[in-house]
């Protein structure tokens, strides 16, 4: 799969195995692979490190080395380990089961286990095995790729599939006929729609034609989610289809809304009737246990901006414009519900006069507009045509290249991962990474400067000479008291190599705050 970069290839690779595969197992854990399952990680990435020297009787620094060149760990085992031609005839829900039961073993056990495979396997399955416990297999096969290949193989409609692949199943617990055949009422209980996205705008707004057809609506900086409410049990998606329920445990309110129903919104930090910076819902997301004090110090409320069920009815053929009357009306019968808002529509009657309105955007906390035909259906993915988001221009700022760290995957053995600081007084102070925005040629470029202008070693790091400058854009920036420049950048990327700008005049520190005291928010 990994061999071919062609869409129809990878497509009837996946029909054939979907169609001649003989266990329903495999096929199953196939689909959990594909679509984020994986099972939980049963040893530490150190001690795999450890036990690939151990075998190979090679010193950490010489493993470092290698993985730094090959930029993926399993690859870097896979290749330090001695060759093997045998091969073994297990299945693949053999090994996850086997991984599965190892997470409850002692480490000796474990070691055991793992070294008797990869001295067992031949190098492409020692490969794949250890794939399976480190993850990250990205080898160019989407969700929508596996829906397309099961709607060849099943005669399904690939909505009706995607549908059912959504929600909270576990592998271990059901079956490959279940999951894809057969509609059972409890499962659809939790079960969210698949989320409709938006290309970003690739056209000139004239040439979206009448903005009468068109809704304009700001675009929320948070977490998109789905809220299921149906026959009184209450589940929070996120878009990457994760249970966050326990996360926003003041949401439970919106079962006060009564009957089945289903909402599409953000999910927005929001205190004092002001939004907060994404970072505070990043707090909320990374623990373990939402504590008394977090919620007060970072509420959230669910502005929802589509109705795709209500009172058990499936409205998502209907045209937008029905949809959000509906949500309109239901929002207004529901207003004393404290996390409950509703994202209104901009009034507009030109393009023109759109396009002046959005640069209030980050008066109001918004990345831009979402623009929507009002007959749309919701769809599912990401489609062309009735959809776009319409995001404001970055933030930008110019910084020097102070740290740089080798790349993973295609970047592997490539300096591709850099740090940029700011101008505070005669010294450089950092304040974003960034890894996208270069061309293969300019980041090759820049990989030989490090190589032939690294002044210090930090591990993986290597300080490099104050001579590059680059202009980072990001879309927010919020004040952060654990980073040293004091302030947290939002999506930070660079847009362009400052080849015309000397070192002397990149941007200062206090550019930075005076960018932060215009835009910004505390967190």
């Amino acid at each position: 799969m990994s061999r071919t970069n062609k869409t129809n290839d990878k497509l009837a690779l996946l029909v054939n195995y979907f169609s001649d595969a003989k266990s329903d197992q495999d096929k199953l854990w196939t689909i959990a692979l594909f679509t984020h399952r994986r099972p939980k990680r049963p040893v530490t990435t150190k001690l795999l490190k450890l036990w690939c020297r151990e075998l190979c009787d090679i010193p950490e620094w010489l493993f470092d080395e290698c993985y730094q060149n090959v930029g993926d760990l399993a690859e870097t085992i896979s290749l330090l380990l001695e060759k093997k031609q045998q091969s073994h005839d297990q299945p693949l829900h053999w090994w996850i089961d086997q991984l599965i039961q190892l997470r409850t073993k002692s480490e000796e056990d474990k070691k055991s286990f793992i070294t008797w495979a990869w001295t067992s396997l031949s190098d492409s399955e020692r490969f794949a095995f250890t794939k399976l416990m480190t993850g990250g297999m990205r080898i160019g096969v989407s969700q929508n790729m596996v829906l397309r290949a099961l709607s060849a193989v099943l005669d399904l409609d690939k909505s009706v599939l995607a549908h059912r692949i959504m929600g909270d199943w576990d592998p271990a617990t059901t079956t490959y006929s279940h999951l894809l055949t057969s509609e059972s009422k409890e499962d659809f209980l939790s079960r969210p729609y698949p989320f409709y996205l938006a290309y970003p705008l690739e056209k000139e707004l004239s040439e979206l034609e009448n903005p009468e057809h068109w809704q304009a609506e700001w675009k929320w900086d948070g977490i998109r989610a789905q809220i299921v409410c149906r026959q009184g049990e209450f589940y929070v998606w996120s878009r990457g289809e994760e249970l966050v329920t326990d996360k926003f445990p003041e949401l439970d309110s919106l079962r006060q809304i009564g009957g089945d129903w289903v909402m599409d919104g953000e999910i927005l930090p929001f205190k004092e009737g002001q939004v907060l910076s994404f970072q505070d819902l990043q707090t909320r997301i990374g623990r373990k246990t939402i504590s008394k004090k977090l919620l007060e110090q970072s509420p959230v409320v669910f502005r929802a901006f589509d109705l795709l069920e209500w009172q058990g009815e499936d409205l998502r053929s209907q045209a937008l414009r029905s949809r959000r009357s509906l949500l309109e009306k239901c929002w207004h019968e529901n207003a004393a519900v404290p996390p409950f808002q509703f994202s209104s529509a901009v009034s507009f009657s030109s393009w023109d006069e759109l396009t002046q309105l959005r640069t209030q955007a980050r008066e109001k906390d918004a990345e831009g507009f979402m623009l929507k035909h009002k007959d749309s259906p919701y769809l599912s993915g990401r489609k062309r045509g009735d959809w776009w988001k319409w995001k404001v221009e970055p933030l930008t700022i110019d910084g020097v290249l102070i740290y740089a760290q080798k790349g993973s995957g295609r970047r592997a053995g490539l300096f591709s991962d850099y740090t940029f600081g700011v101008w505070d007084g005669d010294q450089l102070v950092s304040f974003a990474k960034a890894y996208s925005g270069l061309s293969d040629v300019e980041m090759r470029a820049v990989d030989s400067f490090v190589k032939k202008n690294t002044k210090e070693k930090f591990g993986p790091v290597r300080t490099v000479k104050a001579e590059l400058v680059f202009e980072i854009g990001f879309e927010g920036i919020a004040q952060s008291n654990r980073h040293k420049s004091g302030v947290a950048l939002r999506f930070p990327r660079m847009l362009r190599w400052r080849k015309d700008k000397p070192k002397e005049e990149a941007n200062t520190l206090s550019d930075l705050h005076e960018i932060l005291e215009r835009y910004g928010r505390s967190s």
